[in-house]
């Protein structure tokens, strides 16, 4: 078992400042949800993360398989209702609705034979088994 963790505190307005080992994320909202625009939303973030994800396991996979990949590149969306999160609807789930993520692959390899990279990326990625499975979450005031 491996453990990782992410340290980080609120900034001015909608702004949060993470440190991610070496790494500074700083996630905002936009101008339009009254944000300042300094960073992706932690929606984007999660979109992003999956991108880099797929990319991650993809150069894991491929190299494993002795398979030459080039590139790969990502168009992720995703929906939900606004209404879920600001708590106007407690009916409405606060969470995505479907995420899509499409997915070009960049290597000589069949169509099939990149649907079946595609599948096997997709079952070995963390965050899509997070985003599927339900992951336990533990939450306490700190002391």
């Amino acid at each position: 078992m491996k453990t990782i963790g992410v340290q980080g505190s609120m900034g001015a307005g909608f702004a949060i400042d993470m440190t991610c080992g070496n790494h500074q994320v700083f996630i905002d909202q936009p101008r339009s949800a009254l944000g300042t625009d300094t960073g992706p939303s932690p929606l984007e973030l999660v979109l992003a993360a999956l991108g880099g994800c797929f990319g991650t396991i993809g150069r894991f996979v491929a190299h494993q398989r002795k398979i030459v990949l080039r590139g790969m590149r990502f168009e992720i969306e995703a929906d939900y209702d606004p209404a879920g999160l600001l708590g106007r609807d407690a009916s409405v789930r606060p969470g995505f609705e479907e995420v899509r993520l499409r997915v070009e692959i960049d290597a000589d390899l069949n169509q099939e034979q990149k649907l079946e990279f595609l599948r096997e990326v997709e079952r070995r990625c963390p965050l899509v088994d997070n985003l599927l499975h339900g992951t336990r979450l533990h939450s306490e005031l700190a002391a």
